[in-house]
């Protein structure tokens, strides 16, 4: 590979590394479900899929805050959860809208249809 290549290479690399950092990130609303019981965790986060990435490694683990959910886990394993986005926030062209009062409203309006307490 001659130098014209490689810094070419290079510079594609940091320009992809500079649109993955600059992207939107995927703020929503997740739901947990335990297959059996039907009992279900349902969250909001700013990176939706790093919170369920975060909630399969304390399950792993066996370190999650829901006991419910971690004896499922330990009784069926992965697959006897569901692990789903339930809404994603759309980006908005306002420089000054407020992710977290709209995600806080999605998370509401699910735990409703779900019929779940706030």
């Amino acid at each position: 590979m001659d130098f014209s290549t490689r810094q070419a290479s290079r510079s594609a690399r940091r320009a992809a590394a500079r649109q993955a950092r600059d992207a939107f990130p995927p703020m929503g609303v997740y739901a947990i479900r335990d297959r059996a019981s039907g009992h279900l965790v349902l969250g909001a986060s700013r990176n939706v899929h790093a919170a369920l990435n975060r909630a399969r490694f304390e399950l792993r683990m066996g370190k999650h805050a829901d006991r419910v959910l971690q004896a499922e886990w330990h009784r069926s394993g992965a697959d006897g959860l569901t692990f789903d986005v339930l809404e994603l926030v759309k980006e908005r062209e306002d420089a000054d809208f407020d992710y977290a009062s709209e995600l806080k409203a999605l998370e509401q309006v699910h735990r409703e249809l779900q019929g779940l307490s706030s």
